[in-house]
């Protein structure tokens, strides 16, 4: 069991990245600066609401063999597909701008690179890793890219484990950080601060373009299992004879070209659905508790030790951060917080782009290789950051990691919606089964040439096996949902009105 599970390792350590990337560092670090440990609670229901959401992801991947953009493309309608690839194109640059300015920053405090160069060095710096990126590629090309994410990822959690080392805990630290994770402190529903920053801590952890990317990961281990056991040539073979006798499924108001090429796409086989849902929900929730909660946890509780009730802690921003980790506990604390925000930026924006490569081909069937989407995207990212930091100088920092956050805000109850509503539906949540033995069906099966059709001269006998949402996993995904909403709703609201974080 260890064994087979070590095989599925990957997905959910390159979806974890888009939980910890570098525009979590500001908001986690304002929370334990003004609030210590309190709002603890708050980052792990994020994350619960980012597993929430990222378990619709595996199995709308899992089931359709499709992901979410290209689910998107073909069951909805066009003038909506557009409007949500707008959506998440714009979330793409939005989140962009989060890695530009963490690497820029990184790059200044290691290196002494000034801000404007190290915005214009970010286009560049991961093409080399990209290349290693194919998005149906073989399972050792996707072997490959997983794991060189992985080290940046693994680089990332050594970073923080070595900061709270170097922390000095006051006695009893322990049990207050482990009150801090219950729901027992009524300032976050008293102080309209505290509730600001919570909703900030939710904005910047569950980020729209990591639905789609949750929703690709899983295909390649689908695909994988059956070409070793023969299925997908059958399965082609079998899908052009069935489509006749199957429910239809292409978009009424697809006017792409290639429409009807997405109903024909490897689709997985029931075998590997079996074989592979399971331990791929293992693996992200796995992934998301000890990798997600533990970053910005530690960024919080580091914060909350070293900066609470310090003076100009309230107001830090990244660079002042490590300025003060390096004055309240040593220099070394300060280069390695820049250290983590260089490996938390760097893997983000390799999976960023991975996700823009997703949300481009699956709504619109735009290929494009890696490295020029990742010049495409970064220059339209860092033409903002240059404005505001020639403009503004280092001031402007922070109001473009704000103003990046509130456009997450706005467009993750959108992106989100499409995922819940077809992870619901049957229609779309079903497998045939065509494996089984026609002597053993039961009375869920469907014997498709009743009306003395033929397929390839031999009777065939198809279950039909659905797996839409339960009662608990429905109702805890829209209650996810409207909790998320009415957050990000807040924080716009907030924003609108002159808070800062």
């Amino acid at each position: 069991m260890l064994k087979k599970y070590y095989t599925f390792i990957g997905p959910g350590l390159v979806v974890s990245v888009s939980y910890m990337d570098p525009g979590n560092y500001s908001t986690s670090v304002s929370s334990g600066a003004m609030y210590q440990y309190k709002l603890c609670f708050i980052i792990f229901m994020a994350n619960l609401f980012a597993i929430i959401l990222q378990i619709l992801c595996v199995k709308l991947g899992t089931i359709t063999g499709l992901d979410l953009a290209e689910m998107c493309r073909l069951h909805l309608p066009y003038q909506l597909n557009l409007s949500l690839y707008a959506c998440a194109e714009l979330a793409i640059i939005a989140t962009d701008l989060a890695e530009v300015v963490g690497t820029a920053i990184s790059l200044e405090i290691l290196f002494g690179i000034p801000l404007v160069y190290g915005v214009l060095i970010t286009i560049l710096d991961v093409l080399i890793v990209l290349l290693a990126y194919h998005k149906d590629g073989t399972m050792k090309q996707t072997r490959l890219f997983e794991t060189l994410v992985s080290i940046l990822v693994f680089a990332t959690c050594v970073c923080f484990i070595l900061e709270l080392f170097k922390c000095d805990f006051e006695e009893g630290a322990l049990g207050s950080i482990l009150k801090g994770f219950l729901p027992l402190s009524k300032r976050i529903f008293e102080e309209l601060n505290a509730l600001f920053l919570s909703c900030g801590i939710v904005g910047s952890t569950v980020m729209p373009h990591s639905l789609f990317l949750g929703s690709a990961l899983v295909q390649a281990r689908l695909k994988d299992f059956d070409e070793k056991h023969g299925v997908v040539d059958n399965l082609q073979t079998q899908d052009d004879s069935l489509d006749e006798l199957l429910p239809a499924t292409t978009n009424k108001f697809l006017n792409f070209s290639d429409g009807a090429s997405l109903s024909h796409k490897y689709k997985p086989s029931y075998k590997a659905i079996k074989y592979c849902l399971s331990y791929s929900y293992t693996e992200l929730v796995l992934s998301l508790f000890i990798v997600a909660v533990f970053v910005n946890s530690a960024i919080l509780i580091v914060a909350g030790t070293t900066l609470f009730g310090k003076p100009d802690a309230k107001d830090a921003d990244l660079l002042s951060i490590y300025e003060m980790l390096s004055f309240y506990i040593s220099p070394a604390a300060g280069l390695v917080f820049a250290l983590s925000m260089l490996f938390s930026g760097q893997s983000a924006g390799i999976v960023c782009t991975m996700a823009g490569q997703i949300i481009s081909e699956g709504f619109i069937n735009w290929t494009i290789k890696p490295w020029i989407r990742r010049i495409v995207t970064r220059t339209i990212a860092i033409i903002p950051v240059l404005v505001v930091i020639l403009a503004l100088g280092r001031e402007g920092v922070s109001k473009i990691m704000n103003s990046s956050q509130v456009v997450l805000s706005f467009i993750l109850p959108i992106v989100s919606a499409p995922l819940i509503w077809f992870t619901c539906k049957k229609e779309y949540m079903m497998v045939y089964d065509t494996s089984i033995d026609k002597n053993t069906a039961n009375e869920e099966t469907l014997l498709l040439n009743s009306d003395h059709q033929q397929l390839q001269t031999n009777e065939v006998t198809v279950r039909k096996i659905t797996f839409e949402n339960g009662v608990f996993l429905r109702t805890s995904s829209i209650v996810a949902w409207v909790l998320i909403t009415f957050l990000n709703l807040y924080l716009v609201y907030a924003f609108a009105n002159g808070a800062d974080i």
